[in-house]
């Protein structure tokens, strides 16, 4: 593929993005050179502890806040030269939302389609048919305050996609929900790209919600990217899986475990009265042959768990930090 192609396809291209303060005469580096690409029609991921530079990131790519450094290509329009183009083809829903509580849903999506020149009778029909693919077909009458948190999150992102961007920008979509209204907030993200054709890049607090929802994921931390891929290359990141084995007897867990330390990539077993914990890098390749080891020892098993790395162990191994810290 040409360059030409490859740049046609990324809806964010950042090389050596950087943003710097003045705090008490001392020159603070937020973001120190961020490069980071999303291509068209992926979900990604946008990761940090606090203080890393993730929501100075995010301003400065939405527009909210200019760079000290470096190039951005957002939605095809240049960054710095061209921040009037590059709002013209995203969506942006805060964190902290953006309805009135005492205005009408309809009213809010109206006036807020007119700041993009949209005329009502355009954007009526644009809401209507935004709000029924978000499943809220009956609300145009309602007070934004009447709606349930689930409601109000959807509201926003219909409020976000009212002008038909190419590229939308979601920050922390769903704190604050109940984890059955999170669950359906998902489903209506994953709708945005899969049914509307939409390149979503969002920021989360929530391991599972960057777990579920990320085609890849990019994680940030001292202003710099630290590490980005998939939810499994990242996880494949951490050493491997562990296996968890409960014995009869103290004796026979001496025993499985000098079976478990002749497995392939294993590391050194822990025993703890009758059980032996391992770590191996791939668990479902390793257990079949450490099964047939004890059954040809004559060795019961009588409790067998293996667990994969998560996106938080990953976050602890890079950051030092779990996310919510």
């Amino acid at each position: 593929m040409s360059d030409q192609n490859v740049t046609a396809e990324l809806m964010i291209e950042a090389r050596g993005l950087k943003r710097t303060y003045k705090a008490r005469k001392t020159l603070v580096e937020a973001v120190r050179g961020v490069d980071l690409t999303v291509r068209k029609g992926e979900i990604v991921g946008f990761l940090g502890p606090n203080g890393a530079g993730k929501t100075t990131t995010l301003k400065m790519l939405t527009t909210l806040l200019d760079p000290t450094g470096g190039t951005a290509i957002v939605a095809g329009s240049d960054l710095r030269r061209d921040p009037v183009g590059v709002r013209r083809k995203i969506g942006y829903v805060s964190q902290a939302g953006s309805t009135s509580s005492e205005a009408r849903a309809g009213e809010e999506i109206v006036n807020h389609a007119r700041l993009y020149g949209i005329a009502p009778s355009v954007s009526k029909k644009r809401a209507e048919e935004l709000l029924a693919a978000l499943e809220l077909p009956d609300i145009w009458d309602r007070t934004c305050g009447s709606l349930s948190g689930g409601q109000r999150r959807r509201l926003d992102i219909v409020m976000g996609l009212i002008h038909q961007p190419v590229l939308v920008f979601l920050d922390e979509p769903s704190t604050g929900l109940d984890p059955q209204s999170r669950a359906n907030l998902w489903t209506h993200i994953r709708k945005l790209r899969d049914e509307l054709g939409t390149t979503v890049f969002l920021t989360t607090h929530y391991m599972d919600e960057a777990d579920s929802l990320s085609d890849r994921i990019l994680i940030i931390d001292q202003g710099q990217i630290v590490a980005e891929g998939t939810p499994a290359e990242l996880k494949r990141r951490v050493s491997g899986d562990t296996i968890t084995l409960i014995l009869r007897t103290s004796l026979d867990a001496g025993k499985a475990a000098e079976i478990a330390s002749g497995l392939v990539g294993a590391d050194k077993p822990v025993i703890d009265a009758n059980v032996v914990r391992f770590h191996v890098p791939d668990g479902g390749l390793a257990l079949p042959v450490l099964l047939g080891g004890l059954v040809k020892s004559n060795i019961e098993a009588i409790g067998v768990e293996v667990n994969r790395p998560t996106l938080d162990d990953v976050f602890l191994t890079l950051t030092g930090r779990s996310l919510r810290d």
